[in-house]
């Protein structure tokens, strides 16, 4: 697929990966509808990237809100080709931990509303969209779906039971949604990230972070955001990626802890 004029929907767009992606899906030409959650952080990126990026507060785990983002984008930009789904969030916790006290249900259900349950509302509703427009052409048919994964969701550490199911989940089920999207000529496929240099790292101390380094393969460093942004667009550019869970992670393989 050629990314020029090309519109993607971004969720999770105002930070982290879901910014990179956004800033060098523009660079290459395509209209950003940028999905997020963070006023602030959304309407300064839309600001700074001009006419072709908007900014839509968007709850992925809410229909009415889902598909008023698609609507949305529909009418600002005309269509939908690209969708990817970055909106998540992390969760540490044992089944069983400390006096025995068994993991909170409730902070299992969150974890798997935003994680799995938001990125299958998203991605349901935007190929809903792509599957009544045009082909691109007869190669790249009608769109692209990217989920995000995680290394945890085939190698989760002691603590990771709600997030690594949800990870595990995408991965599993990418094969099944490129199976179905099929006939209506739109492909899916999975990143899978492994440490990856976002703010959440900023925080921890020296350390730590240079034991978290050391644990990549080769090179030993964390890996940065637009390095998972340059593997959106080659997922997005060849059409012949299908169906497909693709890890990027520097080599590395979790341990339990």
């Amino acid at each position: 697929m050629n990314l020029s004029n090309k519109v993607a929907v971004i969720t999770g767009g105002a930070s982290g990966l879901g910014e990179a992606t956004v800033r060098r899906f523009i660079a290459q030409g395509v209209k950003c509808c940028i999905l997020d959650l963070n006023d602030e952080k959304g309407l300064a990126l839309a600001k700074e990237l001009g006419e072709n990026s908007f900014y839509i507060n968007t709850d992925v785990t809410s229909e009415s809100s889902v598909e008023a983002a698609v609507t949305a984008s529909v009418d600002q930009f005309g269509g939908i080709h690209i969708n990817c789904n970055y909106a998540g969030i992390g969760h540490g916790e044992k089944v069983v931990g400390k006096e025995n006290k068994p993991h909170a249900l409730d902070s299992f259900k969150r974890v798997v509303d935003i994680n799995l349950i938001g990125t299958f509302n998203v991605m349901r509703l935007c190929a809903a969209q792509m599957s009544k427009q045009e082909l691109i052409d007869d190669q790249s048919g009608r769109g692209v779906i990217l989920n995000t994964a995680s290394v945890a969701g085939q190698e989760g550490q002691i603590g990771q039971a709600a997030y690594a199911s949800t990870k595990g989940a995408i991965i599993g089920a990418t094969i099944c949604f490129a199976r179905d999207l099929a006939e209506h000529r739109i492909r899916v496929n999975a990143i899978v990230p492994g440490l990856i240099h976002t703010p959440l790292f900023d925080a921890l101390p020296e350390n730590v972070y240079q034991s978290l380094e050391a644990s990549v393969l080769n090179p030993q460093r964390l890996g940065q955001p637009d390095e998972i942004a340059h593997l959106a667009q080659y997922l997005v550019e060849n059409d012949y990626m299908n169906g497909e869970s693709v890890r990027m992670d520097g080599g590395i393989r979790m341990q339990a802890r």
